[in-house]
């Protein structure tokens, strides 16, 4: 197995300093601005991928290599917006998702050239504006398969995936990721508590290698009005169940609209003792399938959180624009950030509830 390339100190005391200091823009949504140039299949194959026998439409990780100029496009845009920090590209370029392409094999590839999209957008726009520190944070995708659940009603013990295969896919993502540069991991869009856990697993094990670490983001998505996320957990179990982890920010992305999202994000706001991220959807999606809730009425949203000293970072998830994200950042800019909570000493565990042992 290569070895991996040393950490830069310098990047990551950057990161660091700038959750130290404000509020944190994140950018928002990859899909959307990609439906937006209309691409054709011809537009997901370039190079060995020119003959490949499968279908490619649709798997917007690949384009990081087949389009890389539209990818560093939206992170340009993201960074103009006014973002902190851009996600990779990677959503969903693991060895179990990319199996639906037939590109296991690719997973290594897709993820450093989408790390090397969002470093040359950062690069970009550091040369232009002096002064201004523009992050990329690795995406890191839930998984279409789930170690939590049976995909077949008439066989609840049975499970699509392993542990194992589930952790093997992971560490192979992670380690192209870091191998790549990114200044952070984010963990996201989690229904799933097992597979998360599967991943923060991977994460330690890359550290182990490279001998640092980097800052781990986790942000968990809560379906519906129940205030659980898909696998049964209430925020707080969640949040009982990675704290172990000593992550740099836990929070909440997806599924919902920030308006929906206030009673989850005010909990987690209150229990955690790391940084708070939000990152909702441009409100409820459509009978069309589509996002209505405007710029303004996004960042309006997210001040109210701001102002509440709820959040640390804030951005946005489907259906945000770069519009979104300037009209967020200028919400927010010079409202104080949430203050970290001393820790209490107790024992917290979870099943689908929390429990709390004073």
């Amino acid at each position: 197995m290569a070895s991996l390339p040393p950490l830069n100190p310098e990047r990551d005391a950057a990161f660091r300093a700038l959750f130290a200091e404000r509020i944190v823009i994140l950018d928002g949504a990859m899909g959307s601005l990609i439906q937006a140039f209309n691409l054709t299949g011809k537009d997901f194959r370039s190079g060995d991928l020119a003959a490949h026998g499968h279908d490619l439409k649709g798997n917007n990780d690949l384009l990081s290599i087949t389009r890389p100029d539209i990818i560093e496009e939206i992170h340009h845009r993201y960074f103009h917006a006014g973002a902190d920090i851009v996600e990779t590209n990677t959503f969903s370029a693991t060895a179990i998702a990319q199996a639906d392409y037939h590109l296991e094999g690719k997973v290594t590839e897709i993820n450093l050239a989408a790390v090397a999209c969002a470093r040359r957008a950062a690069s970009a726009v550091e040369s232009e504006r002096p002064g201004r520190r523009c992050l990329v944070a690795g995406a890191i995708g839930p998984l279409n398969r789930t170690l939590s659940m049976s995909p077949d009603v008439n066989r609840p013990d049975y499970r699509a995936v392993t542990w194992n295969q589930v952790v093997a896919a992971y560490t192979e993502q992670v380690r192209a990721l870091v191998s790549g540069g990114v200044d952070a991991l984010l963990v996201e869009t989690i229904f799933d508590t097992l597979n998360c856990k599967a991943a923060l697993f991977a994460i330690e094990s890359v550290f182990e290698d490279v001998g640092g670490r980097l800052p781990v983001m986790i942000s968990v998505t809560i379906t519906d009005a129940s205030g659980r996320t898909l696998s049964g957990q209430t925020t707080e179990a969640f949040y009982n169940s990675i704290r172990h982890a000593n992550p740099f920010s836990v929070g909440i992305n997806c599924a919902l609209g920030g308006r929906a999202m206030r009673p989850y994000i005010e909990e987690l706001s209150r229990i955690s003792t790391c940084y708070v991220s939000c990152y909702p959807n441009a409100g409820l999606p459509n009978a069309f399938g589509g996002y209505d809730e405007t710029p303004e009425e996004m960042a309006s949203i997210m001040r109210e959180f701001a102002a509440s000293g709820l959040v640390n970072l804030v951005g946005g998830c489907c259906g945000s624009t770069p519009d979104h994200i300037s009209a967020i950042a200028a919400a927010v800019r010079g409202l104080p950030a949430r203050k970290l909570p001393v820790a209490e000493t107790s024992m917290r565990l979870s099943g689908l509830e929390p429990l709390i042992v004073a």
